[in-house]
């Protein structure tokens, strides 16, 4: 059985202090008392779950005892509920502004003290499951970052030495994070080749778009640090566990950083900025418009274009004309006005191109299966080559056009 909450009382006045106590034990809740206001930041501070607040007294009144709770960051989030005769709407307001919790006039009527401290209890705990639950996921994703860290530190030697250091890191991030489940890799392959249908379409030189194809393909990988149980949830996800969600391309930014491969740096922008909106509505930085770096611009639409077209653990594939209305309602607020008007131009290439990967799919089975992942890997061991000659001019063209925005 859990503990009794412990509820703060603080009246100048001993009488009221007696008369209110007694009313918050009668409801099963353990008292606390304060007769000023500088001893009711006293015992704020000490720990007490909620606080009835008398507004009028002499030294530090309600308010002023309400805003500096606020601005003490042990109580900033602690329930307060102002007990006052004062009822005009400008006391109200100037409550609020406070930071007041709630109000409850006196004299106190018991039913309604009842129903307004359990409500805001209720919130405070709903609050604190959050605070819980957010630092269990910083503390699962740093120490899953630290491991990730630790192992590239170990080839950080054998990286100097060899240009196949690029095929480790793609298996131990790529591999890693966006191979979770069995369609990963086809869908890492489809949104590549559908990004590259788009950079020929803004005549990106050939190194400039095998550049970007390998950028896209990290997009998701801070999908390291979110929870299996949320990523692979068959059904909706709930707000709590969208916003966990949505902490992946911080999570993937966090993982890209500070490397000093061309490669990396161009992947961490698109993993950061991927699912920002054209009207700023995205996350997690709510870029607008062209803040938004291209390669992100892209990746937005091809990553939208394959997830929906695709079948998820809680839908099947949604069908190509429900997909493409979709998208067109999105033009000029998630997408890049320009950007879909191309790729809506050259929707042909990209469904032949989609065709013939289902049949591959089809056709292949597990040998097929086999063939994809090992484009996969084929991609990342091309990097050796191709960071020594032209992929590496078209990564630097690439980031100088990224990094203004990062």
């Amino acid at each position: 059985m859990s503990e009794p909450r412990n509820i703060l009382v603080v009246d100048d006045v001993e009488r009221n202090v007696a008369l209110l106590g007694g009313l918050v034990r009668s409801l099963g809740y353990e008292v606390t008392t304060a007769s000023s206001g500088q001893e009711a930041l006293q015992r704020m501070a000490s720990g007490v779950d909620l606080v009835l607040l008398d507004v009028m007294m002499p030294d530090l009144d309600g308010f002023e005892v309400t805003r500096r709770a606020r601005a003490d960051a042990a109580t900033r989030d602690l329930p307060i509920i102002l007990v006052t005769v004062l009822e005009s709407r400008e006391d109200r307001v100037k409550g609020v502004e406070a930071g007041a919790s709630d109000f409850i006039a006196k004299p106190v009527n018991k039913a309604e003290l009842a129903a307004r401290v359990a409500s805001q209890l209720r919130l405070k705990q709903a609050q604190d499951e959050l605070k819980r639950g957010k630092a269990e996921l910083e503390d699962r994703a740093a120490r899953r970052t630290d491991e990730l860290r630790h192992a590239y530190d170990e080839i950080a030697e054998a990286n100097r030495r060899t240009g196949a250091a690029h095929v480790d890191t793609i298996k131990r991030l790529v591999l890693a994070a966006e191979l979770k489940d069995s369609d990963t890799a086809r869908h890492i392959i489809r949104m590549s080749r559908y990004s590259a249908v788009l950079a020929r379409a803004l005549q990106m030189s050939a190194a400039e778009t095998e550049a970007l194809g390998h950028a896209v393909m990290m997009h998701d990988v801070g999908k390291i640090g979110i929870p299996d149980a949320i990523l692979l949830k068959r059904g909706a996800l709930d707000p709590a566990e969208r916003a966990i969600m949505e902490s992946h391309t911080l999570i993937g930014g966090h993982i890209l950083a500070g490397s000093r491969s061309r490669l990396m740096q161009s992947s961490r922008i698109v993993a950061l900025t991927h699912h920002e909106h054209w009207d700023g509505g995205g996350y997690p930085r709510h870029l607008r418009g062209p803040q938004i770096p291209l390669a992100g611009r892209i990746c937005a639409i091809v990553d939208v274009f394959d997830a929906m077209t695709s079948a998820r653990p809680y839908r099947p594939a949604i069908p190509i004309e429900v997909v493409l209305e979709e998208m067109r309602r999105g033009r000029g607020r998630q997408f890049d006005p320009r950007l879909l008007d191309l790729f809506m131009a050259h929707l042909p290439e990209v469904l032949d191109l989609r065709a013939k990967m289902l049949e591959e799919q089809r056709t292949g089975g597990a040998e097929g299966a086999a063939r994809m992942v090992g484009a996969v890997w084929g991609v990342a061991e091309s990097l050796s080559a191709g960071l020594a000659g032209g992929l590496s001019r078209g990564l630097l063209t690439i980031r100088t056009e990224m990094v203004q925005h990062c």
